[in-house]
């Protein structure tokens, strides 16, 4: 079958220190290949999670996983691997690339098949895991907040296909993605159909206001963020917050005294301008602080892994 080599990305010694984890095997960067018969190359068929590892424990290793099962189900995609198969595939992954702290990608392709449609003409699924590093935002931005636009493009509507489910296709945040590149910042909102704030193109979106934390609920078109959940369930309880999530327009976000986004690869980020409009005092809050260094103390103190 013919394949294609995916690059080694980084230095050029980053092949000799880097191993992919592919279909049970650890392989150097340079020998990892995909059939270019892959229905995840031709058309975007398939699912994926992004991870963190702190000290080498991987942050919500349980729950990326039990999500990446639920959009394998969604798009009827047969993982060829038990979700505990999968947990040590990860944690081989991020021992052998020699960095306790590290991104991880894991992506599960429908494997090679015909060039038709059909997705049953792909006998299995491939499953893939990459450890390496990733920076979304400048250190800096961590510190003064970042500016993000409202893109033009909407959120794909959950009855076209449901945002929820991690697929291998992005195009639709990408163009988003290409709108916030092309305005000069990194990040922009998005919004669906209803005009209600959606999500970012890679991030999930909390106001602030007092202290009651507002978020779009996942009926607006939204991932079910694993960051998201950790703010919601453990992080605002813990610095003495309450959050509400409901149906929420821009207005809400110009108003707010602070807004800060969350994901796996940006952690926890406030944000400082909505288009030519200051949020709050222009920065990062003090109440977004405190979760980001709540969210720091409990990484500390050893990742949770459930």
């Amino acid at each position: 079958m013919t394949s294609a080599a995916v690059s080694a990305p980084g230095t050029p010694g980053h092949a000799r220190t880097r191993k992919i984890w592919m279909d049970g095997s650890l392989v150097d960067p340079s020998e990892a290949r995909v059939s270019v018969y892959d229905h995840g190359l031709l058309y975007g068929d398939g699912v994926f999670e992004g991870l963190r590892a702190y000290g080498g424990r991987v942050f919500k290793l349980d729950s990326h996983l039990r999500r990446l099962e639920a959009s394998a189900a969604c798009i009827r995609l047969a993982i060829p691997y038990t979700r505990a198969q999968l947990a040590q595939a990860v944690r081989d992954t991020v021992a052998a690339c020699g960095m306790p702290d590290c991104y991880i990608r894991l992506l599960v392709t429908r494997g090679p098949g015909s060039l038709g449609l059909n997705p049953f003409s792909c006998p299995r699924a491939g499953v893939v895991v990459i450890a390496d590093t990733i920076q979304l935002y400048p250190h800096e931005l961590y510190r003064t907040g970042m500016k993000v636009i409202v893109a033009k493009r909407p959120r794909i509507p959950i009855e076209c296909l449901d945002p929820a489910i991690k697929s291998l296709n992005y195009l639709n945040n990408v163009l988003a993605k290409c709108e916030a590149i092309d305005a000069g910042v990194l990040e922009a909102i998005m919004l669906n159909l209803d005009g209600e704030v959606s999500e970012c193109t890679g991030d999930n979106i909390f106001a602030i206001n007092g202290s009651v934390i507002s978020t779009p609920p996942t009926s607006a078109g939204i991932l079910h963020g694993i960051t998201r959940q950790f703010v919601i369930d453990d992080l605002a309880p813990a610095v003495g917050m309450t959050v509400e999530e409901r149906p929420m327009r821009l207005e809400e976000l110009y108003a707010a005294d602070e807004v800060f986004l969350t994901g796996t690869a940006a952690e926890i980020i406030g944000v400082s301008a909505i288009g030519d409009r200051t949020i709050g005092a222009g920065c990062m809050g003090p109440a977004s602080k405190r979760l980001e260094a709540e969210f720091r103390r409990r990484i500390q103190a050893g990742a949770p892994e459930d």
